[in-house]
């Protein structure tokens, strides 16, 4: 599994067939199955509504230029393809994007392009 093996994140915690959570820095991501997450609650479980995602999704990382120069060389060692690498031209920062195993769209990026320090 690319988050596992590649990312290097562990999951702290899952409901198999629905969904994992993975520890990241001092966050969470939560990974969802839509094909179990779009079921309404059944009655008197807790009120968490219909979600997920259908198709390609898309989740970014944020990272300095240095962590991202980091990140692609060693996701092109473990032979992960880099499908863009680029400087943003309005605020600067750069972006690198790749795909999971499931083809959802993954990105590290600078939080300069969004205008965070």
């Amino acid at each position: 599994m690319l988050a596992t093996s590649i990312l290097a994140l562990e999951p702290f915690s899952r409901m198999e067939g629905r969904q994992l959570f993975y520890r990241c820095g001092d966050q969470v991501l939560l990974i969802f199955n839509p094909d179990a997450t779009i079921v309404p609650a059944k009655e008197g479980a807790l009120p968490v509504p219909p979600h997920g995602a259908i198709g390609d999704g898309h989740v970014c990382f944020r990272a300095s230029a240095l962590d991202i120069s980091e990140w692609r060389a060693h996701l092109l060692a473990k032979g992960v393809a880099i499908e863009s690498d680029f400087e943003w031209p309005a605020s600067g920062g750069r972006s690198i994007y790749f795909r999971d195993p499931a083809g959802n769209c993954l990105e590290f990026a600078e939080p300069r392009i969004w205008g965070l320090t």
